[in-house]
């Protein structure tokens, strides 16, 4: 995965919980993190960064998807508006953007070298549900309901998200 990840988690759990627990979070995963810099297109082992993610949860006592809510709130509404800000200013709903979302990844694809990003797919159930088929090889869905959720709140839309599967969300826009 790429770096990014782990810097948009730090930044989270330094602003929440301070910078004493993200130190413990990252000593006790026994990963090294502590001793390299981390830049935003730094590769980083999945196994590394779910041990990051599995020590975040048992240190701050949260559930992975109460991790995955914080972290989809936080990379939305606070990381991506700093370093991504023109794949959400292209937008003006919840809709527009998450229907692009695979169009976003496949774009980073070719902007980040050895990027895996997960894919998505998306069916309607009905004009205001839209069913996301997640594809990853490293098994986030609980991260993809957290963004979707992430989504909602930063274009100010009252979404209802939830897990249908582990591959399978459904989000559910405020009928007009």
């Amino acid at each position: 995965m790429k770096g990014t990840i782990v810097k948009c988690l730090e930044e989270m759990v330094v602003s929440q919980f301070g910078k004493n627990q993200w130190q413990e979070i990252v000593r006790q995963s026994g990963t090294g993190l502590e001793k390299v810099i981390i830049l935003p297109i730094t590769e980083i082992e999945d196994a590394k960064i779910m041990t990051v993610v599995q020590k975040t949860c048992e240190i701050l006592k949260l559930t992975v998807q109460q991790a995955a809510d914080a972290f989809g709130d936080y990379w939305m509404n606070v990381y991506a508006p700093k370093y991504y800000n023109s794949f959400l200013k292209k937008h003006t709903s919840a809709k527009t953007f998450l229907l692009d979302t695979d169009n976003i990844h496949v774009q980073m694809t070719h902007m980040i070298k050895d990027a895996k990003p997960p894919r998505f797919k998306y069916e309607w159930k009905n004009p205001n549900t839209l069913l996301i088929d997640y594809s990853s090889q490293r098994r986030l869905i609980d991260f993809a309901v957290g963004l979707c959720k992430g989504v909602g709140k930063y274009y100010h839309e009252d979404l209802q998200v939830r897990k249908l599967s582990d591959s399978r969300v459904e989000v559910v826009f405020p009928g007009k």
